[in-house]
């Protein structure tokens, strides 16, 4: 994970501190950028989108696909958002939601 989001800035949106790179398959050695493990949430910031980065090029985004896939296949809700465009209020949101 190249960019990284401080322990003060999720504070400061009322945001608990997320586990930083959550490996969440137990045989591949997939990570989430972020996760909040006891709600089985996780947040994702895709890099490169401007510069034909990992993420954006044919393998990549492939690999991706699999990757959220099956994280959806064993529960996980995953946000995704470009590095300098999250959402917290729905990051909020979406951890109130799993906390039901």
């Amino acid at each position: 994970m190249k960019t990284e989001i401080p322990d003060w800035l999720w504070k400061a949106n009322g945001i608990a501190v997320p586990a930083p790179e959550h490996r969440f398959h137990p045989t591949r050695k997939w990570r989430f950028d972020y996760a909040w493990p006891d709600k089985m949430v996780a947040l994702e910031l895709e890099g490169g989108l401007w510069a034909r980065g990992r993420h954006t090029r044919g393998g990549g985004y492939i690999a991706d696909m699999a990757k959220y896939n099956a994280a959806t296949e064993a529960g996980w809700r995953v946000l995704r958002y470009a590095p300098n465009a999250v959402d917290y209020e729905q990051v909020k949101r979406v951890l109130s939601a799993s906390s039901r």
